[in-house]
């Protein structure tokens, strides 16, 4: 009997997902548990496994499209089946897509270059494994559609994605074009730089500049979740915002001072900003905790969500009771867990129900930022860059690497002397790192 397979529900905030790739086309036999489809969720790409056994009679939902949660998107059942009652008067993704109008020479010369550009890019590639045509032109604006197992897939074979083709939907590059690309069945686009030189002409009298051309991407389900998370934090909650700045000498010195000693621990300020803060939240509880509507939390450790900026969007895999884990064990877990962020192989349980959360924007130059609280957590840490800067030190004017960092708190958790005090002591321990060790 044939069934519909359904848009599944494969991470806790996840509210549709995208088709990323089929990893079977129609009429192909499927079994019970076997992969197939990629779907891209808001937080990563994962396996869809086939629930039953039979053959692949229709994908109702192309590769690069998206489906509310439950909703068909293929059809399995026995070869030859009628499944007309179950359609419903769907028709197939192959037979959905539109049929392209013809046009007259004249209409062709006037669509915009980017349009017909992306409209070849958008037709089917051929099935033969023949090495397939590409163009030899790339685009001018140097952005690409690219999937992300295909982004990572390139970076870990060392693939400039700007040197290839895309043969997915609207010239996205999907896995399959990397794969050819390794084996080399197919010739790379020659790359070319991304700045022009454009020659400047003064304005005729009357003369002004057309719109700017555009083109409309869809936004990736983390994207859209970012959105609408963003939404539901900085309206309802009410932030307030506290700053301070810190004297980082003797937390650069016990860094140095650990690698030397250990030089496979590859500690970071980072990591030694993560340890300070869970131990600032044992010592300060009422930090420590979320709003919950009709009471407030406690948490008894310190589950620090670390923000990591990914391909399509931000994620912060979250350290478990990091107030019971050495610096080395915060460096390595950091480590593995933001790769596997970035590759999108994260767990949900590996993302969600952090206690704390800490954006760390100081490599990319960046001074001071106040960041958005990712409810229902009662704060987030935005941690600007260290910099060599004039203070006074015992009336004398010295220079000493100094940080400044600001903490977004929620005032129905929150109050202005609790997050104050919280950060006193984070700014404490952090001028005077021994404390972590005296604590133990």
């Amino acid at each position: 009997m044939a069934t519909q397979v359904v848009m599944p529900k494969l991470s806790p905030t996840m509210e549709e997902g995208q088709l990323s790739r089929w990893l079977k086309k129609e009429g192909d036999k499927v079994s019970m548990g076997e992969p197939l489809a990629e779907i891209d969720t808001d937080k990563a790409t994962m396996e869809m496994q086939s629930l039953a056994n039979g053959v692949l009679l229709k994908i109702l939902v192309n590769e690069g499209e998206s489906a509310p949660l439950g909703d068909p998107i293929a059809i399995v059942g026995a070869e030859g089946e009628d499944i007309s009652d179950l359609i419903g008067g769907k028709k197939s993704a192959k037979e959905e897509t539109p049929k392209a109008k013809p046009k007259t020479e004249e209409a062709e010369e006037k669509e915009p270059e980017p349009k017909k550009a992306e409209a070849a890019a958008s037709k089917p590639a051929p099935k033969e494994e023949e090495p397939r045509p590409v163009t030899t032109q790339s685009r001018d604006d140097g952005r690409q559609l690219i999937s992300p197992i295909a982004a990572r897939m390139a970076a870990e074979a060392g693939i400039n994605l700007k040197s290839l083709h895309g043969s997915g939907p609207g010239g996205r590059i999907v896995k399959r074009d990397v794969e050819d690309a390794i084996s080399g069945k197919i010739e790379r686009i020659p790359t070319a730089p991304r700045l022009r030189a454009v020659p400047l002409r003064p304005l005729e009298k009357g003369e002004v500049y057309a719109p700017s051309a555009y083109r409309d991407e869809p936004a990736s389900e983390m994207r859209r979740t970012i959105a609408k998370r963003l939404v539901t934090s900085l309206g309802p909650v009410p932030h307030f915002f506290l700053t301070t700045e810190i004297d980082m000498e003797r937390a650069a010195d016990l860094r140095r001072a650990i690698n030397e000693l250990y030089p496979d621990a590859k500690i970071s300020i980072n990591d030694v900003i993560i340890k300070v803060a869970a131990a600032a939240l044992i010592q300060h509880p009422q930090v420590n905790a979320s709003f919950q509507e009709k009471h407030i939390r406690y948490y008894e450790h310190a589950d620090i969500g670390v923000a990591v900026a990914t391909e399509n969007g931000l994620i912060t895999p979250v350290v478990r009771s990091a107030d019971l884990k050495s610096l080395p064990e915060i460096g390595a877990e950091i480590r593995e867990l933001a790769d596997r962020a970035r590759a999108r192989k994260l767990r949900p349980e590996e993302y969600t129900g952090a206690t704390f959360s800490i954006s760390n924007l100081g490599m990319f130059g960046v001074d001071e930022f106040t960041a958005v609280i990712n409810p229902p957590e009662g704060a987030i840490l935005a941690i600007g860059a260290m910099a060599p800067k004039p203070v006074v030190r015992d009336d004398q004017i010295v220079v000493r690497h100094i940080m400044r960092v600001t903490m977004s708190c929620d005032h129905r958790v929150i109050d202005g002397a609790t997050g104050a005090q919280f950060l006193q002591t984070f700014k404490q321990v952090m001028e005077n790192p021994l404390y972590l060790f005296l604590a133990q």
